[in-house]
């Protein structure tokens, strides 16, 4: 049952295993996000923001909605998985899907791209 409600949530989406071009927004810094200071060589972090049809593909795929997030309500679902953060912001019709993430370019880790 699970497997065919799983293809049927992605029945619509054909996979021919190519890659996408999308617009991704990023900011470039140092510190932590709350604390941003220039980025150094050894200190090398970027922030990335996604909004639209791939946030929107992200969000479907990281759920449940968390609800005692910082920042969530009726209005506004979260859900996270690992260092990844999307929402659904129902005041925003035009593009209500966003997702944040990012990489510590010094460490090769990823880390989160948001804070509350």
């Amino acid at each position: 049952m699970t497997s065919a409600l799983f293809s049927l949530a992605f029945a619509g989406n054909v996979w021919d295993g190519m890659y996408r071009s999308y617009k991704v927004s990023y900011l470039t810094y140092s510190n932590d996000l709350d604390e941003k200071q220039p980025p150094t060589r050894a200190d090398y972090k970027m922030a990335f923001m996604v909004e639209g049809k791939m946030a929107k593909e992200m969000f479907d795929s990281i759920g449940p909605d968390l609800k005692d997030a910082c920042g969530a309500s009726a209005r506004l679902r979260i859900r996270d998985k690992g260092d990844v953060e999307c929402t659904y912001d129902k005041d925003s019709p035009s593009s209500p899907y966003t997702c944040r993430f990012g990489l510590n370019l010094a460490t090769g880790k990823s880390i989160p791209g948001s804070t509350c």
